[in-house]
């Protein structure tokens, strides 16, 4: 077995089971009745455990053996749910994931203040095991506590154990500790759980593979039946019923069951609701009586009256739980990262590489071999599309981390602040979620600290207490848009003026606009926070955003009413890999257009290109619409056509048109990075190669058309609507 591998393993499913571990304890906290929750978070810390154990890990192992045994408390009612607890829990979880971080990912013992942070909470969790204890010691006996038994009830304790798989290596006797029960009281009933026992050939003798039900008849405190397996506590899964525990226990003991089993009888033998000669008595009257032949196993026993049908019904729904995991894990295949990033890159190699046969199938006029060359293109794209949906996964996994972020930021503020998640499913490449946390994270905590008022404030404002926080993603004109919106106090417009001006970015007599004014704090440096604070205040972080945000090839905009909130709008590309293009020429170079962002095409006769190249605006059906001519723009080299074009493009709310000398039509462009040395363009976002080997530049339209809204222009001081459009040469289609 390669270790190295193996351990890699552990390491992304610990890291995946935090993340399920932190996201149950959030939820716990607004529904602390929640037993299926309080199950979960128990699995994930005694799944870390083990794992761990297998690879020696023996400081992760120490710790989270500490925070399953709280856990197992809470999950058995011993312990109360408080705010407290979850806290406590949530810092065992940061702590937990430091040790993996360190002790199996780096290799390397905990620093000395993380020892220092574990001893504390060691002492913390130890205030619950003794209050646990405390409480048990109270019951003393329960069994004479508790009034006779009433209806759905069972007269005796049940204990469900399943001995680990290396218990007999570890030199213990499974058998010895059922015998030891006999001196506890008198077991009535035991049954041997063998499932998960082999063929013979594959029958490992070190191995055990047995698990039992068993009643026993006692006046014992559950204390003292728990400890006679402390010896196995770490190599056994261990379940105690009180004598007449309720129905509902039972049920619950049913849905915690290890088995994965589908056969509602043996659900059912291995909870204890029945023995296996009451299910083999139903099975026989199914098979040999013609009327209850035609009844389900379950009905038969109900009728019987073997077993409650409460429990029936658990064990269905087990089964149909149990079938529908199998399913799951039957639809998926865990694949490396990189291996895609391999695919992703074999597939940009391969359009360019078919571009190119398109382009020589086209020149030898060969109708067979461009029919050819077209199927083959057709089956490419198909491909691309395929692989690049491989790497696109849910924005969710990214918006749910910042549950925690929010809850323990409002407390540090002092403030009661809601976050509502909306259009978690919609899907990006896996890339950008990467590089985007980042910036959503210093947004938050940035509406978090300036944008939501103290409580009291927003109560005097006739605003509820509770602040509300909000995380939206959904798909536009084949982009991602992602809000981040407050229902806080809003920008103001004239701190950011007057701080602006201190600071010499704008001369006092600036005329700006209100998202000119409201782009002022993506400035280096720029900050109104009256008070510097552990979150913010600096003014670092909203440049850092913005460029981040740039760097992915996208947009920032935020718009903002006084006294009522602020919302920031993202807008990102669905992949940074492969697009569909339009290629335009421009003298002797080539462009790439998103193809996304094109609206259409229209062509400019010679008198419509003199009037437009004074006014730098076409009437487009009424429409005022800005141009940008390519030729000048990058200073372009080559002779004009007698004919130029028009590409009408659009961006959010904003349309241009980008004025160019031909159309070469739609083409799939794979995206290549441009050198530090091009780092400056403001115009273009990436390259691209042709298929004639040449290089064609992606254009960066959201930037171009920013570029052309701040150049001074005759029209640009006028209102929209007041423009004269009539005074702008009407298009010719």
């Amino acid at each position: 077995m390669n270790m190295d591998q193996a351990l890699q393993t552990f390491i992304a499913e610990a890291n995946e089971l935090l993340q399920d571990m932190e996201s149950c304890l959030l939820r716990l906290e607004h529904n602390p009745l929640d037993a299926d929750t309080i199950g979960a978070i128990f699995r994930a810390a005694h799944t870390i455990k083990g794992s761990a154990g297998l690879f020696g890990l023996e400081p992760i192992v120490s710790f989270t053996h500490v925070v399953e045994d709280v856990l197992d408390r809470l999950r058995a009612g011993e312990i109360n749910k408080n705010p407290e607890l979850i806290a406590l829990l949530l810092e065992c979880g940061d702590h937990i994931q430091y040790l993996i971080d360190v002790v199996a990912v780096q290799d390397k013992a905990p620093e000395a203040s993380a020892v220092d942070r574990e001893t504390r909470l060691r002492a913390r969790l130890q205030l619950y095991r003794n209050a646990a204890s405390a409480a048990l010691t109270a019951t003393d006996n329960p069994i004479n506590k508790l009034d006779p038994a009433p209806t759905g009830t069972f007269d005796f304790w049940h204990i469900s154990v399943r001995f680990g798989a290396d218990v007999l290596r570890n030199g213990m006797d499974p058998l010895a500790f059922l015998r030891y029960l006999n001196n506890l009281g008198s077991i009535v009933r035991i049954t041997t759980l063998f499932e998960t026992m082999p063929e013979i050939a594959a029958l490992d003798a070190e191995i055990c593979y047995l698990g039992f039900e068993i009643n026993l008849q006692s006046d014992a405190s559950k204390a003292a039946i728990a400890e006679t397996f402390d010896f196995v506590r770490d190599d056994c899964t261990l379940h105690i019923l009180a004598p007449h525990s309720k129905t509902e226990e039972y049920i619950e003991l049913i849905n915690n069951l290890p088995e994965e089993t589908a056969l509602l009888g043996e659900l059912l033998v291995a909870s204890g609701a029945i023995t296996q000669q009451e299910l083999e008595h139903g099975l026989n009257l199914q098979r040999t009586d013609p009327a209850p032949s035609l009844m389900p196993i379950g009905e038969i026993l109900v009728g019987q009256r073997s077993v409650e049908p409460a429990l029936v019904q658990a064990a269905l729904d087990k089964q149909q739980q149990v079938q529908e995991s199998k399913q799951k894990e039957s639809r998926f295949v865990r694949v490396h990262a990189e291996k895609l990033d391999e695919l992703i890159n074999l597939v940009g190699e391969l359009v360019i590489a078919v571009a190119g046969t398109s382009l020589l199938a086209n020149a030898s006029q060969d109708d067979a071999l461009q029919e050819s060359a077209s199927s083959v293109s057709a089956l490419v794209e198909a491909i691309r599309d395929g692989a690049l949906h491989l790497r696109m996964v849910p924005i969710g996994d990214t918006f749910n981390r910042f549950q925690r972020v929010v809850r323990d930021v409002s407390n540090e503020l002092n403030k009661t602040i809601e976050l509502q998640i909306s259009g978690g499913d919609t899907e990006l490449d896996k890339s950008v979620v990467e590089k985007i946390g980042d910036p959503l994270m210093h947004l938050l905590r940035n509406a978090m600290d300036h944008g939501i008022e103290a409580p009291a404030a927003r109560v005097a404002a006739g605003k509820p207490a509770t602040g509300l926080l909000k995380l939206n993603a959904y798909h536009e004109s084949g982009s991602i848009v992602i809000e981040i919106a407050d229902d806080g106090g809003g920008l103001n417009k004239d701190r950011i003026v007057q701080k602006a001006r201190e600071r010499g970015l704008i001369t006092d007599d600036a005329q700006l606009s209100e998202q000119d004014i409201f782009n002022l704090i993506f400035e280096p440096g720029f900050s109104t926070a009256a008070a510097v604070t552990n979150l913010s205040g600096r003014g670092v972080g909203m440049d850092v955003v913005k460029r981040n945000i740039t760097a992915l090839r996208g947009s920032v905009d935020l718009h903002s009413i006084a006294g009522k909130g602020t919302t920031v709008r993202i807008r990102l590309p669905l992949t940074l890999a492969i697009i569909d293009g339009f290629l335009v020429g421009v003298g002797h170079a080539s462009y790439v257009v998103p193809l996304d962002m094109v609206q259409e095409c229209i062509e400019l006769s010679d008198a419509d290109q003199r009037s437009a190249k004074l006014s730098q605006y076409l009437n487009l059906r009424g429409e005022v619409l800005p141009l940008v001519f390519l030729r000048d723009h990058f200073s372009a080299s080559g002779n004009a056509g007698r004919r130029q074009n028009v590409v009408v493009v659009k961006t959010a709310t904003q349309k241009a048109g980008l004025v160019v000398d031909t159309l070469q039509g739609e083409f799939q462009t794979v995206i290549k990075p441009l050198g530090k040395l091009f780092s400056g363009l403001q115009s273009i976002s990436g390259s691209t190669i042709l298929g004639s080997g040449e290089v064609a530049l992606i254009l960066d339209v959201p930037a171009l058309i920013q570029q052309l809204s701040g150049q001074q222009s005759p029209l640009q001081s006028q209102p929209h609507a007041q423009r004269d459009v009539t005074a702008l040469p009407p298009v010719r289609h």
